[in-house]
């Protein structure tokens, strides 16, 4: 913005000094002509008396007097063709003025002044001096030299004023910018000091009153989510002794490990969305024991169903920029999506693999493929909430990788998972919390 409105300003500038200056500069050059014309003409007048009543001998001496004063050339044509003076030859003007008139003429040396003097007994008497270019033109170079630095500093003057104006515009313009970056990137206590013109002064003001709210509303979604986790307090307790009062160990055992699932992942829920609200550095976990904990989770269920399980998994530490919960979420959320969308006896298959400084998590299964539109957050083809895969897309972007869904070489679908590593790496790493 600082240069284009030093550009506009310098246009508009020498815009008008042409406007200006041009038109003065050829004012110049016409004054200094005529200046120099009624200079010469004034001599050759004063020689109007002695040339009408003077010898011819009187005459030589005054002419030649006054060419060496005046250091112009003046020549005297008599009417018997004698010319007295500076040599010169009887041009068109001094034919006209011998005829009785006075007239100034252009040529190539310079301008004619011609006076017809009358009065002589033998005839007209024609007075002829010459101002050269060098004459008419004395001074005029100076005066554009001048013009052309005063026009070079009122440029430059106001190019200054422009820059300065172009400061107070771009600085608060900047600001505005760097904490709307910032306010972006969960810096909520980010605030710009309102500066510049009032309409720069007004967007500060609301994008302060913006941020302010947005801290507003986190609050009260944190709180919600605090409420949300008091009122599941009791059920999940009743569920517990629910569970923990069947007379079969089995199921209660079943039972107790699905409160305490469902117990854990509201837990995570709450964590996670604090650390949303309220970041307080880098977080991470082994991917390694997460999905191999929650594979292994799964692994009854798939026994019950009748699925093969393909895992393949690397050996840990196998660090990713994700908590451990959410990678948790993900990996039950991939799974759920197999269970939920192909038949009972489908084949699948887990891989977990170094990615580059990060992790390459691959859940591949053999079922009909992905229905039309499931990708869409919300969409879903089995009665679920289709937001499995917007769960992993959300958390891949969240460590900096990304979600693949493509379809699988002999059917079904494969989803492959790229986390990132840990912004810093952490002293601590964060495991699975014991199932």
């Amino acid at each position: 913005m600082r240069r284009r409105l030093a550009l506009l300003v310098a246009s508009v500038s020498a815009l008008t000094l042409i406007a200006f200056l041009v038109p003065l500069a050829l004012l110049v050059r016409t004054v200094a002509e005529d200046r120099a014309t009624v200079r010469a003409t004034a001599d050759a007048q004063a020689l109007v008396p002695v040339v009408g009543t003077a010898d011819p001998d009187t005459v030589r001496l005054t002419v030649e007097q006054l060419v060496a004063e005046s250091g112009r050339p003046v020549s005297v044509f008599l009417p018997d063709g004698t010319v007295l003076g500076t040599p010169a030859t009887r041009t068109p003007a001094v034919e006209l003025a011998a005829r009785g008139q006075s007239l100034t003429a252009e040529s190539a040396a310079g301008r004619e002044v011609v006076i017809a003097v009358q009065g002589r007994t033998d005839g007209t008497t024609v007075i002829r001096t010459l101002v050269s270019r060098a004459e008419l033109g004395a001074g005029v170079s100076r005066a554009w030299t001048v013009l052309a630095l005063l026009g070079a500093l009122l440029v430059a003057a106001g190019l200054a004023v422009a820059d300065r104006l172009a400061r107070t515009l771009v600085r608060p313009i900047g600001e505005l910018a760097a904490v709307s970056h910032r306010l972006a990137g969960a810096e909520l206590d980010a605030r710009v000091t309102p500066a510049g013109p009032a309409e720069l002064r007004e967007v500060a003001g609301a994008l302060n009153h913006l941020a302010g709210r947005i801290q507003v509303l986190l609050r009260e979604e944190r709180e919600q989510v605090a409420d949300l986790s008091h009122r599941l307090r009791t059920p999940l307790t009743a569920l517990r002794l629910e569970a923990e009062s069947l007379r079969d160990p089995d199921d209660a055992a079943r039972v107790t490990a699905a409160v305490d699932g469902l117990e854990r992942a509201v837990t995570g829920l709450i964590s996670q969305a604090r650390r949303r609200a309220d970041p307080d550095g880098p977080v991470a976990c082994d991917a390694a024991a997460v999905v191999g904990e929650r594979v292994a989770f799964w692994s009854v269920l798939a026994e019950d169903t009748g699925r093969a399980v393909d895992l393949d998994l690397a050996a840990g530490p196998l660090p990713v920029g994700l908590a451990a919960d959410e990678l948790a979420a993900v990996v039950d959320a991939l799974l759920g999506n197999v269970f939920a969308h192909t038949p009972d006896g489908t084949p699948f298959a887990v891989r977990l693999a170094p990615d580059g400084a990060g992790a390459l998590l691959t859940v591949a299964d053999r079922g009909p493929g992905l229905p039309a539109g499931a990708l869409r957050r919300g969409a879903s083809g089995a009665g679920s909430t289709g937001l499995g895969l917007d769960i992993a897309r959300r958390a891949a972007h969240t460590a900096g990788g990304r979600l693949d869904v493509a379809d699988g070489p002999s059917g079904g679908v494969v989803v492959r998972l790229r986390l990132g590593p840990p912004p810093t790496q952490p002293s601590l790493i964060v495991r699975a919390a014991r199932r």
